[in-house]
């Protein structure tokens, strides 16, 4: 069997679609060595996945590189695909690993994925100011844009998967703890962490505004 051609257009140019219901159809069309089919989810998820390797990596290339060894290592694997959750799962899933292993070999000893996090109340934020006028008042939504990416960007890898999960692909808990090999409660408690870090960090370029 071929391994499909993936769209050499950059990912950002490529339509970003939710999952559909024809989703089972075109797996089980690709498993029987339909590559249109597998083209056609790749073509549906590419942006999405770039995005979370983007996410991820922080780096373009190392996360352009994440997203094709995930769709290949998906169409390599579609035989141990079993169907007990949605393909899309399953392939946030070999994203997310692959976009690790590239964070590792640049940043050697950063933290796993499966690292026990101590959620204690000495390593929990302590206090935690209320935002204040809402960032569309407060900014220009391009510079509001900008400081979230760089915000969400200075989270680390566990937290900042988890909540790109979650709050910005808008996966369900159980999904993302599915997606991720972690359990509903560590889920909830990374994105609570990843959560009241974001807003921290926000409260530092709000403090700001107010005293330039």
């Amino acid at each position: 069997m071929n391994s499909p051609k993936l769209n050499p257009a950059p990912p950002h140019q490529l339509p970003s679609q939710v999952v559909k219901d024809d989703e089972p159809i075109l797996v089980a069309a690709a498993r029987a060595g339909d590559i249109s089919a597998f083209e056609t989810l790749v073509g549906r998820y590419e942006r999405k996945i770039f995005r979370l390797t983007q996410n991820i990596t922080q780096n373009r290339e190392d996360a352009e590189d994440a997203m094709q060894e995930a769709f290949l290592k998906a169409y390599e694997h579609l035989s141990n695909f079993q169907g007990n959750s949605r393909f899309y799962t399953w392939l946030v899933r070999i994203a997310v690993n692959q976009a690790l292993m590239k964070l590792r070999k640049r940043r050697p000893g950063v933290v796993s994925l499966d690292e026990e996090i101590d959620t204690g109340e000495d390593t929990m934020p302590r206090d935690v100011e209320d935002w204040g006028p809402s960032p569309e008042q407060r900014y220009e939504q391009s510079e509001l844009g900008s400081i979230l990416s760089k915000v969400i960007g200075e989270l680390d890898p566990p937290f900042r998967v988890v909540f790109q999960l979650r709050d910005i692909e808008e996966l369900s808990t159980e999904e993302t703890a599915e997606a991720l090999g972690l359990s509903v409660p560590a889920v909830k408690s990374r994105l609570l962490r990843a959560r009241l870090k974001l807003r921290q960090g926000l409260n530092q370029y709000f403090r700001r505004g107010k005293e330039s």
